[in-house]
């Protein structure tokens, strides 16, 4: 096969929890357990820091692969979702894993594919560590996928844990408290491995705590520093501040260097190619990306916007489970705000999302396609006659994001 025809085979033949939702979501181990058995288990070949969190935990995990990198180790890297292409998901020091990687993988895991009928995430977990185990990297950064404590992922016997923020988010897997949500996220603690917690508040963070004690796994609260980064926003220096604390707790095995450690956090995005953080696309008028889709992630944004203090245009997009009448309130008032339907199965109606703004009084307009909502806010912008005061922000969702950065491989952003 080739790769085009390897990734519509596994997107073909394996339930997808970005694409279809809880369905795809398998509430045990077992089945990574068996794949990574059947290869040799390769997730006990290298050394790995866990990464969970409600928010965060992929800004976190590219944080700690730049740092690493930088100061010249071979880092290996596991996110998800993807954005543009599933090798994104799979990392070393930056690069995408190779074609040929994926499509030989994928051959010889296939009987077992058929036999388990494991989810897509599970086979991509299997992936990665193998690919890591082959490169024989000096460290992986390992990001959850949902929750922590049946996450795939949590086969692992990391040097170090981080929890990065915990907020409501697939509540109808994880449990509908901050409390219970904690929990799960908690499950990645293991016995004597240090916990490194985020901007977390009381209550949850107690939970926290208590497992961990439970543990025997000495907590860290996050680092406070004074670094420069191209990640923005108060949350990302929240985030800086769990992967320094990781660099402090691991600097006996892996030793860094200031300077490099400074030049690694300056630079986040262009070591680890990594999209869709507080993305700037265009300058005038200024156009920003982000995937922040939940309650909590969507509030740190709605302050980083009004802290720009512009002329503000909306494009969102939702997925079907977000609950759009706690998230529509925290957003900052705009001169206009055009909904689009992500281009996944989940994707929310856009007279549905335009149901929950009108109950708010709040007037929306409905579009066929992200470009065309993009060109028709660049058409109102410019009317205004003031561009250079003008933000056109889009985001609230992984997959508008997904869709506009798709957009711009192809060129076809009318900028």
């Amino acid at each position: 096969m080739t790769y085009e025809q390897t990734l519509a085979y596994l997107f073909a033949k394996l339930p997808m929890y970005q694409r279809i939702g809880a369905v795809a979501y398998k509430k045990d181990l077992t089945n990574t357990l068996a794949l990574c058995a059947a290869l040799g288990n390769p997730q006990h070949a290298f050394k790995s820091v866990h990464v969970a969190g409600t928010n965060g935990k992929g800004s976190t995990s590219h944080i700690l692969s730049s740092l690493y990198q930088n100061n010249g180790y071979k880092v290996g890297l596991y996110t998800s979702p993807h954005l543009v292409d599933f090798r994104e998901r799979i990392k070393i020091n930056g690069e995408l894993c190779s074609p040929e990687f994926v499509i030989q993988f994928t051959a010889v895991i296939a009987p077992l594919i058929e036999q388990l009928k494991p989810s897509f995430f599970e086979i991509t977990v299997a992936m990665a560590f193998s690919y890591f185990a082959e490169q024989k990297v000096d460290i992986a950064i390992i990001e959850t996928g949902l929750g922590g404590r049946l996450d795939s992922t949590n086969i692992i016997q990391p040097l170090a844990c981080v929890i990065t923020s915990i907020g409501y988010d697939h509540k109808d897997m994880l449990g509908d408290t901050l409390e219970l949500i904690a929990g799960e996220k908690a499950g990645i603690i293991k016995p004597n491995v240090p916990v490194v917690t985020g901007n977390i508040s009381e209550s949850p963070l107690q939970v926290i705590l208590a497992k961990a004690k439970e543990q025997e796994a000495k907590h860290f609260s996050y680092a406070t520093h004074s670094f420069a980064s191209d990640l923005k926003g108060k949350h990302q220096s929240w985030n800086i501040g769990c992967a320094l604390q990781v660099e402090a707790i691991l600097q006996d095995q892996f030793p860094t260097q200031p300077a490099k450690t400074a030049y690694a956090l300056a630079h986040v995005c262009s070591s680890t190619h990594f999209e869709g953080r507080w993305q700037k696309l265009h300058d005038s008028p200024l156009v920003i990306c982000d995937v922040a889709h939940n309650e909590e992630g969507i509030g740190l944004i709605a302050d980083e916007i009004r802290n720009l203090g512009l002329r503000v245009y909306f494009i969102l997009g939702f997925v079907s489970d977000k609950e759009l009448n706690k998230i529509v309130p925290l957003l900052p008032p705009a001169q206009s705000i055009h909904l689009v339907k992500p281009q996944v199965i989940r994707g929310m109606e856009t007279d549905i999302a335009a149901e929950a703004f009108t109950s708010f009084g709040i007037p929306t307009t409905q579009q066929a396609t992200l470009l065309e909502a993009v060109n028709e806010s660049l058409i109102q912008i410019s009317a205004s006659g003031h561009a250079e005061s003008s933000l056109l922000f889009i985001g609230g969702s992984n997959f508008v994001v997904a869709d506009l950065l798709q957009l711009k491989a192809e060129h076809k952003l009318p900028w």
